[in-house]
């Protein structure tokens, strides 16, 4: 949160999800996902998990 606080609710609510999107589910480590990011562990979840249907 910036010391001045922000201008309006929407600037916070864009300022917050900035940051959870940007930072926090791409790159911040998580204990319960073995320490990867949950973009990584979502991306091996993929890689590992049986298709259940194909739209090819």
């Amino acid at each position: 949160m910036p010391k001045s606080g922000y201008l309006g609710f929407s600037s916070a609510v864009h300022s917050i999800t900035e940051y959870i999107v940007g930072y926090y589910n791409q790159y911040r480590p998580h204990q319960f996902n073995k320490g990867l990011s949950l973009l990584v562990a979502e991306q091996e979840y993929q890689k590992t998990s049986k298709a259940v249907a194909s739209f090819s």
